[in-house]
């Protein structure tokens, strides 16, 4: 496998792998599908950045294809979910863009089940759907910044990161800083339950966001 990439159809890797790999997969069917965008049948734009924060965890890529129509133009469907994508990363892409694995992948629910993949490992969306328990980890190229990707939002506005608690084998020195990533400094506590950070009111209520640990 180090003389090619690993590359999983509409699936991800059960873990992390020690050499990058990616997944391909679409956001509907390989080739346009007018009966797709008449019913509304596309991946949305949530579960898309939900998928693509669990492949980088594991030390992967994600590959998406957006099929095209006859005349070469995407579909207002697939116009309105790349730019939704586009807009997460635009605030949330220091914790997907030029990052490494941590030493976990992530914590929660979604950890302790693998729904098998269409060819290999997992399948690309999951079937179950996310708590603010699931959260997945990255970490800056240079080792010096930690980033929790917490795959829905709390809807009491606290978050608990268990694999960061005082007692953590993962991490044994002092915390300086939390932030939530295109925002400010946040308040947070920790014990041996875990690290507990407080979101500010205004929270995007539609998708993941991440947090930066220092």
């Amino acid at each position: 496998r180090r003389s090619m990439v690993y590359d999983i159809e509409r699936g991800k890797a059960q873990g992390i792998l020690p050499q990058p790999w990616q997944t391909d997969t679409c956001i509907g069917s390989w080739h346009y599908d007018a009966n797709i965008f008449k019913y509304h049948y596309y991946k949305s734009a949530a579960s898309v950045v939900r998928m693509l924060a669990d492949i980088v965890s594991k030390n992967g890529n994600l590959m998406l294809s957006v099929p095209l129509q006859r005349d070469g133009q995407p579909d207002a469907d697939e116009i309105k979910i790349v730019s939704e994508i586009g807009a997460w990363l635009k605030v949330n892409g220091d914790a997907i863009y030029a990052t490494r694995p941590w030493k976990i992948y992530g914590e929660g629910p979604s950890t302790a089940t693998a729904e098998k993949g269409q060819f290999d490992g997992q399948t690309d969306v999951s079937r179950k759907p996310f708590t603010p328990e699931d959260i997945r980890f990255t970490q800056s190229k240079n080792g010096k910044l930690l980033f929790a990707v917490v795959l829905e939002i709390p809807k009491d506005g606290k978050v608990t990161v268990k694999s960061l608690a005082a007692n953590s084998e993962y991490w044994s020195g002092k915390m300086s800083r939390v932030r939530l990533v295109g925002g400010g400094k946040l308040a947070f506590t920790r014990d041996a339950g875990g690290l507990h950070v407080k979101l500010p009111e205004q929270c995007d209520g539609k998708t993941a966001f991440a947090l930066e640990i220092q």
